[in-house]
């Protein structure tokens, strides 16, 4: 992804409080960003394929919902 940044550190810190950890290394916030950001780069470039499989040049939400089955 070009190294740009797209999630931040902090979401990815209130993510895993969320999930019950009361603490959050640096490096769990890292490895959460980087895995989340390849995650989504995938789903986003399968939806992108299903958008214009239906002739549209649009991501809609049922394109994101299929990407991820």
């Amino acid at each position: 992804m070009n190294g740009e940044k797209i999630l931040p550190l902090a979401a990815m810190e209130k993510l895993l409080k969320k999930c019950g950890a009361p603490r959050v290394s640096e490096d769990a916030k890292a490895a959460m960003k980087e895995i989340l950001e390849q995650y989504g780069e995938e789903i986003g470039q399968k939806a992108v394929r299903f958008a214009q499989h239906s002739g549209r040049k649009t991501v809609k939400g049922v394109d994101v919902k299929l990407a991820t089955k």
